[in-house]
């Protein structure tokens, strides 16, 4: 059924701290680690090391650059009127609790370039200058889809980027396909992104609980100059996404853009069970210090009506039989200039990539066009993915998407002997706690053509005799 993940954000919430704090709750580092490996993209290593925050124990990862990347943030002294100088690229806070540099501020700032210009930057004062490749949203995507991840982590990490990429276009006020990310900014959101769509896969977290993000308040400096707390790319994902922001007086970016995210990527609730039962709890560490620690505290948790019944003798009551709460999105648009052969070759993607069902419904368009209306069943996770395959694959210039809340019976597959030979069945059980056994349509076939009898007749008496069986 998966795991219940409840984020405590009371110190904000960013990409590293996201990682940590998942790779501590139990996430096996060995497969992030392997994935993270897989990445076509250079110029960087990561460390999982234990650091103390306040006096606790806790997990920390970091991505450390190369020394050609490699910088110094100055955000924390400009904010504390120490800094007389401003750098045109993102930099990192050197952190006093043991660590030399930070990546939390992974928030590359994306920003949009006009074809002419060459994305050379120097310093204010002319002391050095470089090159910097810039990666679009599609340039990303393409660097995901080529690493060894499962469909469902990958679907993630795009779904997190995808969210990041959307908030920046807003920011910048362009198109979604000219916001590029410098290579620094790219290369450690991409790692943390990939890191934290690995570990929740691997923990199997079906639903995150996520009731308040804490942020500051003040100014941070990003690439072209000096910008509010939160900053706009945070404001812009909490506003789609409806995150719960909770302003503190604390002065400085608790909330990075990577971080929030990630959270509204992966939120399915904002209200924490009357009661629950704590199997597990991690801890990571940020690298910036306020005047609060920087830790983001994970926790894995089952409602207490659940862990009880659970402690019973292993029988599922009748509240468990289904599944009030199993969230779906649908989404839907009207195709009117494709043939028949390219919508059954886009149902067979869409199957193909994770869509729980695909279907389509004849309408008739404005001035009485006859058109097709497609509809896709999918999980939430795999919503940018299933988008992508329709934008590629069809005419159609929009999607409508809404969320579904469905009641699902709980169902197995078996085998059961019967008077015709061996069949398939899917068997589900009713909220009675009735079961209910239907036979699959290969079996049926097979047997209705062995028997020499018609399908409707096999299929009958297979599922009379699969009744009986199952009571």
């Amino acid at each position: 059924m998966g795991s219940t993940l409840y984020l405590e954000c009371s110190s904000g919430i960013s990409g590293d701290m996201t990682v940590a704090a998942l790779l501590d709750l139990g996430a096996d580092q060995e497969v992030m680690k392997k994935a993270i490996a897989s990445l076509p993209v250079e110029g960087f290593s990561i460390e999982v090391s234990r650091v103390k925050k306040s006096g606790l124990d806790a997990c920390d990862f970091l991505v450390r650059l190369d020394e050609e990347h490699e910088n110094h943030d100055h955000d924390m002294e400009y904010l504390h009127g120490e800094g007389g100088h401003v750098h045109s690229h993102l930099h990192h806070h050197n952190d006093a609790e043991n660590h030399e540099h930070s990546h939390e501020g992974i928030h590359s700032h994306s920003h949009f370039h006009d074809p002419a210009e060459t994305h050379a930057h120097g310093d204010a004062a002319g002391h050095h200058s470089h090159p910097h490749i810039h990666r679009g949203l599609n340039d990303i995507l393409e660097i995901i889809s080529q690493a060894d991840l499962s469909s469902r982590a990958r679907a993630l990490a795009v779904r997190i980027f995808t969210i990041l990429a959307e908030a920046e276009a807003k920011a910048h006020g362009v198109p979604l396909d000219r916001v590029h990310f410098h290579e620094v900014g790219a290369v450690d959101s991409i790692v943390d992104i990939v890191a934290a769509a690995v570990c929740l896969d691997n923990l199997d977290i079906t639903e995150a609980v996520i009731p308040r993000i804490y942020e500051g308040r003040g100014f941070v400096r990003c690439q072209h100059g000096v910008i509010p707390v939160p900053v706009p790319a945070v404001v812009h994902i909490a506003q789609a996404s409806q995150l719960p922001l909770h302003l503190t007086e604390t002065e400085g970016e608790l909330v990075t853009p990577t971080g929030a995210a990630i959270a509204a990527a992966i939120r399915t609730a904002q209200q924490l069970p009357e009661s629950f039962v704590i199997k597990k709890t991690g801890i990571g560490a940020g690298k910036r210090t306020y005047d609060r620690p920087s830790l983001l505290r994970a926790m894995l948790i089952e409602s207490a009506e659940k862990s009880a019944d659970a402690g019973t003798d292993g029988q599922k009551s009748q509240k468990e039989a289904c599944i009030p709460k199993d969230v779906v999105y649908r989404l839907e648009t009207n195709i009117d200039d494709c043939t028949g052969e390219a919508l059954g070759y886009v149902m067979e993607r869409l199957f193909d990539a994770g869509a729980r069902d695909v279907h389509y419904t004849p309408v008739y368009m404005k001035k009485n066009r006859p058109a097709y209306q497609l509809n896709v069943i999918c999980d939430r996770e795999t919503v940018p993915e299933m988008e992508t395959i329709i934008f590629r694959e069809t005419t159609t210039i929009g999607i409508r998407k809404m969320e579904m809340e469905r009641t699902v019976l709980e169902r197995s597959a078996g085998k059961i002997t019967t008077s015709l030979g061996e069949a398939e069945v899917k068997v589900c059980i009713l909220p009675d706690g009735a079961r209910r056994g239907y036979p699959e349509y290969a079996s049926v076939e097979r047997l209705a053509k062995k028997n020499g009898i018609s399908f409707r007749d096999a299929f009958e008496i297979i599922k009379r005799e699969a009744q009986e069986q199952y009571q």
